[in-house]
């Protein structure tokens, strides 16, 4: 008799922990990260999380009187409205944010950092149509 209620205990736990399991995962992917539609603006403070919280990332290091980074912003804004989901945009203005600029040897602007998983993969320098710019960034997804 004991032995079969043990039984029925084990089997009742069992049942009780595969409950949890299920309501753990499927809250898990409730918790998805929400990919923004357009390039949020970084820090020296916010830019390691930054990169390391999306699968892909394309950094625009810029500043506010360079004429081929004016340029070049709508372009990313379109890019960033066209991947919304598949890659996310940030945008970091190397005169009031040095040690970024500086960690990554940024000496041209506009520079585009490409970071994969949170490491740098690749680096584009300079501004250009978006026909010759969006290959080189959707070749990392």
């Amino acid at each position: 008799m004991a032995e079969e209620e043990d039984k029925e205990l084990e089997r009742i736990k069992m049942k009780k922990l595969r409950e949890m399991l299920r309501r753990r995962l499927s809250e898990g992917s409730e918790r998805q990260i929400s990919f923004p539609d357009r390039p949020v603006n970084l820090s020296d403070t916010t830019f390691k999380e930054f990169i390391q919280k999306y699968p892909l990332v394309v950094v625009d290091c810029w500043a506010p009187w360079c004429g081929p980074c004016r340029i070049l912003s709508p372009i990313l804004d379109e890019i960033a409205r066209d991947y919304v989901g598949k890659i996310v945009f940030g945008k970091l203005n190397v005169d009031e944010n040095p040690r970024v600029a500086m960690e990554y040897g940024i000496m041209s602007i506009p520079t585009l950092l490409v970071f994969k998983n949170g490491r740098l993969v690749d680096r584009i320098v300079g501004a250009m149509p978006r026909s010759m710019l969006e290959p080189r960034i959707t070749r990392h997804l």
